[in-house]
């Protein structure tokens, strides 16, 4: 089925195609500067540190319905080798693989192409099997430390979990920002929690997967307004699973990545920080989460923690 009007509607009003200039490869990331770093660094008051990621492990979320995206498998290439003679000192060696966006990742821009194009015009083409992600590779995000903010759309309803068939709606986030008791601004990271990472944490890997709520449609239009630098969530998808317009599959990932080239996460293990939050008062802090830098990558685990 073709991208519809609407969908075209909205990718012309959050269009970041030239903003930060004709060789731009960050995106939305360009938000990101010293002074907001700075104030990041500010909202540190007890140095409480919270992890966000899963465990990497064989028995992880994918199951595979997506070809190739397997759960990290583990082996071990040497156990107590003495490499150097008999009595000298002795390692261990392990090895992994594992599909990149297999667990807790970030989405590079080169993720998602539509209409045969990426973030900033690019043709999809310059994607290939040997080389990968000849532009906006995951790699070209060197660090990536700023003010992270936990919109807990969950909480802010008196809800564990979101329904499977919620859309997250802007309506939504605006309620979850003033529950938070803030306002988002230019160049934060936010995390969007709908509490669905507990189906996964209690064994169902299936039903974490289908039904899952996730981000609307018309997600993308808040983000851009509000100058977000990244978006990270507690889901499988990231946006609504099945979709809200029937057959219409993966929009909001075309308009965030491709349009908007904003960085998108999943899998985030959002449950602690939801209870840290909560007992603090407050829902914004110092987040540190820089992606592994695989050269050409489309995606990459990421290992965040949250500093309150």
């Amino acid at each position: 089925m073709p991208l519809p009007p609407e969908f075209h509607d909205i990718a012309k009003r959050v269009n970041n195609w030239g903003r930060w200039g004709p060789d731009d490869e960050l995106g939305t990331l360009n938000l990101i500067t010293g002074a907001t770093v700075r104030a990041a660094a500010a909202t540190v008051r007890t140095g409480r540190r919270v992890p966000l990621a899963l465990p990497l492990h064989q028995d992880g979320p994918q199951t595979g319905v997506i070809p190739g995206r397997i759960n990290p498998l583990h082996t071990m290439v040497q156990i107590n080798q003495e490499l150097f003679g008999p009595g000298t000192v002795a390692t261990s060696d392990d090895t992994v693989t594992m599909g990149l966006q297999a667990a807790t990742h970030w989405d590079a821009l080169t993720h998602a192409s539509h209409s045969g194009r990426i973030y900033n015009g690019r043709p999809a083409g310059t994607i290939t099997a040997h080389a990968g992600a000849r532009f906006c590779g995951i790699e070209k995000v060197r660090s990536l430390v700023a003010r992270g903010v936990l919109l807990d759309v969950a909480r802010a309803k008196g809800l564990e979990r979101l329904p499977g068939d919620h859309a997250v709606t802007p309506e939504d986030l605006a309620e979850a920002e003033e529950h938070a008791g803030l306002r988002v601004g230019p160049g934060d990271v936010v995390l969007v929690r709908t509490g669905q990472v507990r189906t996964l944490l209690a064994g169902d890997k299936h039903g974490y997967a289908y039904p899952s709520p996730g981000l609307s449609l018309r997600t993308p239009e808040w983000f851009h307004a509000r100058d977000v630098a990244a978006v990270a969530n507690d889901t499988l998808t990231f946006e609504i699973f099945p979709p809200e317009v029937e057959d219409l599959w993966l929009p909001v990932h075309a308009l965030d990545l491709v349009e908007m080239g904003m960085l998108q996460g999943q899998n985030w293990n959002l449950e602690e920080l939801s209870t840290a939050c909560a007992e603090e008062g407050r829902h914004s802090f110092l987040l540190s989460a820089t992606p592994e830098p695989f050269v050409g990558a489309t995606g990459t685990p990421v290992a965040p923690v949250a500093v309150l």
